[in-house]
């Protein structure tokens, strides 16, 4: 199969060219001569809109967060082990292992929830998390199709990369680049896509 604009060859499947970006229909890509109908361009999500979504995703992770860590707080009396800690005091080798330990166990519970809710969401039939999908935004490969459970990981875990780079490049990259893609979907080989419906 052919595109109708570029002539370039294309994926089964695919739901617009990965070399010039036309979108088209099943009934298009069927047809590999010029006169095919003319089908609207991807929009790719720029980096203000996906900025909006992180922010929405914050808030949701926060409030999952809390509504989950609050009752477990109680219910496995860590909310006593804590009120008993007394800053003026000497603590002793029990009192500051057991603030690492809470520390990493914090830190790493927070890494699996977030790369579960980033990964398990945008690998769903929605492609997108709460975020995205309330501002019509989803994540595909780079021929347009829903990404696998294994790349949505490679994605989030990429951002590690992305965060390295100082000022915020990495992210700032999806405001300038030729498909909008930040640091991370290029390692991932992503694009986030604005979708009307």
């Amino acid at each position: 199969m052919y595109c109708s604009k570029c002539g370039a060859l294309m994926a089964d499947g695919a739901m617009f060219c990965s070399a010039c970006g036309q979108s088209f229909s099943t009934a298009a890509v069927a047809r590999p001569y010029p006169q095919a109908a003319a089908v609207p361009r991807v929009e790719y999500g720029g980096f203000w809109l996906r900025f909006l979504a992180y922010l929405i995703d914050g808030a949701v992770l926060m409030i999952g967060i809390c509504v989950v860590a609050i009752p477990l707080v109680f219910l496995t009396g860590l909310g006593t082990f804590l009120s008993e800690i007394h800053p003026e005091e000497d603590w002793n080798d029990t009192g500051v292992w057991a603030i690492i330990a809470l520390f990493f166990l914090f830190a790493t519970a927070s890494l699996v929830i977030t790369w579960l809710y980033h990964a398990l969401m945008e690998c769903s039939e929605w492609q997108a998390t709460v975020g995205k999908k309330a501002l019509g935004l989803v994540v595909t490969d780079m021929d347009g199709r829903r990404v696998s459970f294994g790349r949505a990981t490679g994605r989030h875990f990429a951002k590690i990369v992305t965060n390295m780079i100082p000022a915020f490049i990495g992210y700032i990259m999806a405001g300038f680049t030729d498909k909008k893609q930040a640091l991370h979907d290029m390692i991932a080989g992503c694009l986030i896509l604005q979708r009307g419906d």
